[in-house]
């Protein structure tokens, strides 16, 4: 637990269940959490697994599964899996999520998280933005009150990170991709550098805040005070974007995951999907949030029995909902009371009004791909927006294909 970041990263959570797990599994099974940073866990864990150094019994992840299979560091968990009780329970969708290329189960999903817009509703009494052409009018009217209209992860932070956020939202809302569905990457088409020249038009005209190319999330302060009006981001920036202060002057300052639920509730803010040009569906990425038990793992009955209980109805809605957010894999917990709330039905609604996938789509190696899309991105939105946009698209697809057969 990281007292610096108490409430933000599910340190609350942590600090009342495991209690209430040791407690339960006394003298079989005691649950201890390692904190670790959140942009080297993942590399942290494949080298540890590599080197046959000691590996946790659970890992949580939120990347594609075939990473951590390509380097070996999961366990293939479809035999147990499959006949266990809660199995027939889980939403397909976030099943295949955890299946590698191969077919097997390498994970056990337990949220969906699609990427929404946050939104200051006083910042568009009309309702937020449909159109590209919609939102540079109203960011304009904005602009001229003091207010800049978007704020997104749009830096190279966290070895290209922002492909998993507000970036894959603003590129599939044009009905942009970034494979060619056959496992090459594939960048240079007409929709990508439709959002590549609409993105620069709105950083040429101030219109996004400079904290979006600045990293280390900077970008999340400026939607905190509502200085930026809108934040495309993942559904669960519930957890981190805490003590708010609204357009009208309204606080929401528990300092926990409550402070947007209660923004949202309270009809100050709301959620959309980001505006999408005419003949276009609004996009974003799909996230899965899974469990695995690395390979080597020492205690793997334990790892078990720990998702098995996370999986009962006293324990899987308030990990979902406090732990890692999103919408529950497992379906049951859909019904909820946590899940009935304003927050989680307009981001259905959200979710049902867009196309998500995963942003990976059919690239095998998302980890490599990811910093050289949003390299190529950064520098052709922020970086040098005079470069020939086409170019530089090829050379960085070329630059990931030239390893795959």
């Amino acid at each position: 637990m990281d007292p610096k970041a108490d409430s933000v990263v599910g340190n609350t959570y942590l600090r009342e269940v495991m209690p209430q797990f040791n407690k339960q599994f006394a003298g079989k099974w005691n649950w201890v959490n390692v904190q670790k940073d959140g942009t080297k866990m993942n590399p942290e864990l494949i080298a540890a697994v590599q080197a046959k150094g000691d590996v946790p019994d659970l890992f949580q992840i939120s990347l594609d599964i075939n990473t951590f299979v390509n380097n070996g560091a999961a366990q293939d968990l479809t035999a147990w899996a499959s006949a266990q009780a809660w199995y027939k329970d889980l939403d397909p969708s976030a099943l295949a999520a955890c299946q590698a290329t191969d077919g097997k189960l390498y994970c056990i999903p337990v949220s969906i998280r699609p990427q929404v817009v946050y939104v200051w509703k006083e910042h568009f009494p009309n309702g937020y933005p449909k159109t590209p052409a919609d939102f540079l009018t109203q960011a304009a009217a904005l602009k001229a009150k003091g207010v800049t209209a978007l704020t997104y992860f749009g830096s190279t932070f966290g070895d290209g990170n922002g492909i998993t956020r507000g970036m894959t939202t603003i590129m599939f809302s044009f009905g942009g991709k970034y494979d060619d569905g056959k496992g090459k990457m594939l960048l240079n088409t007409p929709e990508n550098i439709a959002a590549i020249q609409f993105m620069r038009e709105v950083v040429a005209k101030g219109y996004v805040t400079e904290a979006s190319y600045a990293g280390n999330y900077q970008e999340e302060e400026a939607f905190k005070i509502a200085t930026a009006a809108s934040f495309p981001t993942g559904m669960n920036a519930y957890l981190f974007l805490n003590t708010l202060k609204a357009p009208n002057g309204n606080r929401y300052a528990k300092g926990n995951l409550n402070d947007f639920l209660d923004a949202l509730a309270a009809g100050d803010a709301t959620l959309a999907p980001f505006p999408a040009p005419a003949g276009k569906t609004p996009g974003c990425n799909l996230a899965a949030s899974g469990l695995i038990i690395p390979t080597g793992a020492k205690n793997v009955d334990g790892a078990r029995e720990f998702i098995t209980w996370l999986m009962t109805p006293e324990q899987n809605p308030n990990f979902v909902l406090s732990a890692v957010g999103g919408f529950p894999a497992l379906k049951p917990s859909l019904a909820h009371a946590s899940f009935q709330t304003p927050y989680f039905k307009q981001a259905a609604q959200v979710m049902g009004a867009s196309a998500c996938r995963p942003w990976f789509g059919t690239l095998t190696k998302p980890a490599v791909a990811q910093p050289i899309v949003m390299n190529a991105l950064y520098r052709l939105i922020k970086q040098d927006p005079t470069a020939d946009i086409a170019a530089a698209l090829i050379k960085a697809q070329d630059e990931y294909n030239k390893d795959i057969k």
